[in-house]
């Protein structure tokens, strides 16, 4: 074959991989890169490695995706552990690059952080495959700090977050965090009609991310007496995760506001739409979606990371105008309960202020990241 013809057939890349897993925050960008590459390019083919975690097999098979479980672990300095952290690290790499290799010349990888991507950037790297990254957070993860001198482009959320890894900072392009497609046309009363929503009623969200939360569900039980005030108007949806469910349930039981459970709910989208006020997390996915929605949020960011990136992904959102952060006191639900309920009167009960947070939210969204990326991936 002619040299000529080798450097067309590479630049005809169709095969789209996609490494990351183990929360929804490392999934869904991925997805809604994906969704954009099929729409423009009919010979794309996305395929995700994920972890063996339930949540990526729940998520990714609602998709008409490929994709394949990696049984590839976060390190532990355990001495047990950290053998089996190699054993599985070496496994998930030969396996990926067994998969990579057939079709290589035609391949890009992608990693969007997580202890999943390690063994397929390591296997793209030796196959010379292209890889780009994806990092949502404000502060890199680990795996993408290892990882970023592998890349010919390191996509961000946050302009900022180029500053923590200042010897690849050229690599860095902030682009916003991608979002599926339902983002831009949200159906609302789909999210109603599904979950038997009352259309007279306004509705809270209060969600833990894809996989619950239990400090917020623990918050929720604590403030269900005190929301019985509420019940003419407010009606709550609560994505309690598969783990909470049935404790949620039980305790929703005796609840005098219209209180409906949900362990998960995929098109979130719509739901945000249908949604006033929204409670939960601040993973980087999340504050992208609260603002993508235009809805007035209350953060709780995750409070076991030491360097608080969550606190730093809603600082944008926060300082905007369109959230508040509430924290989460490890040890101490009823005080976080006491606190999330003052936030919360304060926009049950005022229609301006809840109408302004929503404006100022609304004017963070950013729904072009996926098209972006997809216009560098497809050069």
């Amino acid at each position: 074959m002619r040299q000529a013809d080798v450097t067309n057939m590479e630049m005809q890349r169709t095969q789209f991989f996609f490494s990351g897993g183990g929360t929804g925050g490392h999934i869904y960008p991925a997805l809604a890169i994906a969704e954009e590459l099929a729409r423009r390019h009919p010979k794309a083919q996305p395929v995700f490695f994920c972890s063996s975690r339930a949540v990526d097999a729940r998520i990714l098979a609602r998709t008409a995706y490929e994709f394949f479980p990696l049984p590839a672990e976060g390190f532990s300095s355990n001495p047990i552990q950290a053998i089996r952290f190699g054993a599985q690290f070496l496994k998930s790499y030969a396996f990926a690059k067994q998969i990579l290799q057939a079709v290589r010349r035609q391949a890009v990888v992608m990693g969007t952080g997580g202890f999943v991507s390690a063994p397929v950037i390591l296997a793209a790297h030796s196959l010379k495959i292209p890889i780009y990254i994806l990092n949502v957070d404000y502060v890199p993860g680990k795996a993408n700090r290892l990882l970023a001198r592998f890349a010919q482009n390191i996509f961000t959320q946050f302009s900022e977050t180029a500053d923590d890894l200042p010897k690849y900072k050229e690599r860095f392009t902030a682009v916003g965090c991608p979002l599926r497609c339902s983002f831009a046309a949200p159906n609302p009363e789909n999210a109603r009609r599904t979950l038997g929503l009352d259309a007279n009623k306004k509705i809270l969200l209060v969600t833990g991310a894809s996989s619950g939360s239990l400090s917020i569900n623990q918050a929720m039980v604590r403030l269900l007496p005190k929301l019985a005030d509420f019940t003419g108007r407010w009606q709550v949806v609560h994505l309690t995760g598969q783990a909470h469910y049935e404790t949620m349930k039980a305790a929703a039981a005796s609840a005098a506001i219209a209180y409906h459970i949900v362990d998960y709910f995929d098109e979130m989208a719509d739901l945000y739409a249908a949604s006033d006020i929204i409670i939960g997390r601040s993973g980087a996915v999340s504050v992208a979606e609260y603002a993508a929605a235009g809805r007035a949020a209350i953060c709780l960011p995750y409070p076991y990371h030491k360097d608080k990136h969550q606190h730093l992904n809603a600082s944008g959102l926060v300082n905007a105008g369109g959230a508040v952060i509430v924290e989460d006191i490890v040890g101490d639900v009823d005080t976080t309960a006491a606190v999330l309920l003052e936030a919360l009167r304060n926009l049950m009960t005022n229609d301006t202020l809840r109408a302004q947070m929503a404006a100022a939210a609304g004017t963070c969204a950013r729904l072009d990241a996926a098209a972006k990326i997809a216009d560098r991936l497809l050069r």
